[in-house]
């Protein structure tokens, strides 16, 4: 078509509905849901897919990953929301800064985000903690921007490399990843890239942009809570890390034991992400609830509640999965794996690559990771031995890049920290790309290791 061959056809259909998306998203303000439904159904069309393929494909894309991807997301939220409500983060925040100290007090918030955002989703996690930061801002006299950026930097790190959060979760199921793994080298590579993007960079850019609280919130949200009243350390740090340590113990039974064993079998399901979940949730109703004498409606309306805000999250994962098939189905996804191939650049810089542009382009990490993994999937199957694992982290970490102005993340860290735009810049979107940028080093590290 227009004297073109038809892989090169493709490949400019293909580049015509990522830039048509990313106007979509930015420019026109369309959601991110009906922007990436739109952009699904112009390429089937466009690329010559038959008219009943192209319905069939899109909803095969959506289903397949919501089947799995979305009751993750539930039960996760579910448990991120009786451990907040419980006060189970502040025991996590309070007893590490005791621990650490007045001195390194930077080092224990970002250990505290670290473990708190394992369940939570990154502005979840944010809102939670922020309090903490001005409580600890306050009393010990430490610059905002020291406390705070390490803070961020460890929610930020699980929220891009390690599942469950949303992201990884939708990456190891458009690669077919293993996600006990997945979830090993993602704690590998995220806990020393938060350290250095976090108290390392925090304590450097705090002697230049010291930080100045909005006394309003700070008024607000600085309260004291009861630590008598709080689930003990212990008690949070089980309940949290039980599905992690369930994921982990089933990918060890993998490795170690034969198939058919009977260990191995109980283990690949209690391990079973949902499974593992499942299980927190229910052992979370005990020790973050009637433990704590609150009562069941109580918990079922935080429940509830915790569910609302998934909502846009869901839709937007299910129908990147329907234009991700959509990538696969046209043929698109073919002729980008071999041209890859061809140019022999590495699968996980391309994965890196290809989620950075489209995080820059449209703000939105979601939708980064969904395209990117969507692109990049052809590729697995053209090169041998490429990490699926890795392909996933270095995806994620390129949807951390240079969050700026088209993002919500950069308005909220903005207003809370009472920056100007330019502080910003030299604060939240340098330590976001810190984050993808060194986390993209240990991901290539890794590689020549596993």
């Amino acid at each position: 078509m227009f004297g073109m061959s038809h892989d090169a056809y493709l490949l400019l259909d293909a580049v015509v509905t990522v830039i048509g998306l990313i106007v979509l998203i930015t420019k026109f303000k369309i959601h991110p849901f009906i922007a990436l439904t739109i952009a699904a159904a112009f390429l089937g069309l466009t690329s010559g897919m038959p008219i009943g393929t192209i319905i069939k494909a899109f909803q095969d894309g959506f289903g397949g990953v919501l089947g799995f991807v979305g009751i993750i997301l539930a039960l996760g939220t579910m448990l991120g929301k009786m451990m907040a409500e419980s006060g189970g983060a502040d025991q996590i925040a309070q007893t590490l800064i005791r621990a650490f100290g007045k001195d390194k007090v930077q080092w224990a918030m970002m250990f505290a985000a670290f473990l708190v955002g394992i369940p939570l989703f990154f502005e979840i996690g944010f809102v939670l903690l922020i309090p903490l930061v001005f409580i600890v801002a306050r009393r010990t006299g430490v610059s905002i921007i020291k406390i705070g950026i390490p803070l961020l930097a460890g929610l930020s790190a699980v929220h891009g490399l390690v599942p469950p959060h949303p992201g990884p979760l939708l990456a190891i199921g458009v690669f077919g990843a293993d996600i006990g793994k997945t979830i090993l080298y993602g704690l590998i590579v995220a806990l020393p890239t938060a350290i250095i993007a976090g108290p390392i960079f925090g304590t450097f850019i705090a002697k230049h942009i010291p930080g100045h609280p909005n006394q309003e919130l700070v008024d607000q949200l600085a309260r004291e809570n009861d630590s008598a009243n709080l689930p003990s350390f212990s008690i949070t740090l089980v309940t949290v890390l039980l599905p992690v340590f369930l994921m982990l113990l089933k990918t060890f039974a993998d490795v170690a034991l034969p198939d058919g064993h009977f260990f191995r079998t109980w283990m690949d399901m209690i391990g079973h992400p949902i499974s593992a979940l499942l299980l927190a949730l229910l052992l979370s109703l005990y020790t973050f609830g009637y433990k704590q004498g609150i009562g069941s409606q109580q918990m079922l309306k935080w429940l509830d509640a915790s569910l609302a805000p998934t909502a846009a999250i869901i839709l937007i994962i299910g129908a990147g999965g329907g234009f991700k098939q959509m990538l696969v189905t046209s043929g698109v996804g073919d002729v980008i794996g071999h041209m890859a191939v061809s140019a022999q650049i590495s699968p996980i810089l391309l994965a890196w690559l290809v989620a950075a542009v489209i995080r820059i382009a449209t703000g939105s990490a979601t939708v980064a990771t969904i395209t990117g993994a969507g692109i990049v999937v052809p590729v697995v199957g053209m090169i041998p031995g490429v990490n699926r694992e890795l392909l996933v982290l270095a995806t994620g970490a390129g949807s951390l890049i240079l969050s700026h102005v088209n993002d919500a993340g950069f308005w909220l860290v903005k207003q809370y920290f009472n920056m100007t735009v330019a502080e910003t810049f030299k604060t939240w979107t340098a330590m976001e790309t810190i984050l993808s940028v060194v986390g993209l080093g240990f991901i290539l590290l890794l590689s020549l290791f596993v």
